[in-house]
């Protein structure tokens, strides 16, 4: 099954996905999660995943906001999570198609990286 997804590159600490015909709802938070408002994406997901406790889509912007709010173990948890489930094609706005397991281990691979300081 393929699902049209428009996916949130959130640099670069991790991807959000989001399906197209949600966008105006906002059901997955990415409103929230582009404008820095995590505590209401984290509610907003919560809620979603207590109806739906598997739903790759709501999974990756919830580990996007964990990862954001420094709780790299839980973003992690739900990135396998999602890796375990089977994967979903995720349509991107650059017409490139993304498997939800791709998009888990980008987001698991940014959390990999060493955060770069920068001096002057």
């Amino acid at each position: 099954m393929r699902i049209s997804f428009l996916a949130i590159a959130l640099a670069p600490i991790a991807f959000a996905a989001v399906p197209a015909q949600a966008q105006q709802t906002d059901s997955y938070a990415s409103g929230a999660i582009l404008r820095g408002d995590y505590v209401k994406a984290e509610k907003r997901l919560v809620a979603k995943l207590n109806t739906q406790p598997r739903l790759p889509e709501a999974q990756l912007n919830l580990a996007a906001v964990f990862a954001h709010t420094g709780r790299d173990d839980e973003a992690r948890a739900l990135y396998a999570d999602v890796l375990a489930q089977d994967p979903v094609l995720m349509d991107l706005p650059d017409e490139q198609v993304v498997s939800s397991h791709a998009l888990a281990k980008a987001g698991l691979r940014r959390l990999d990286q060493p955060t770069q300081v920068g001096a002057r």
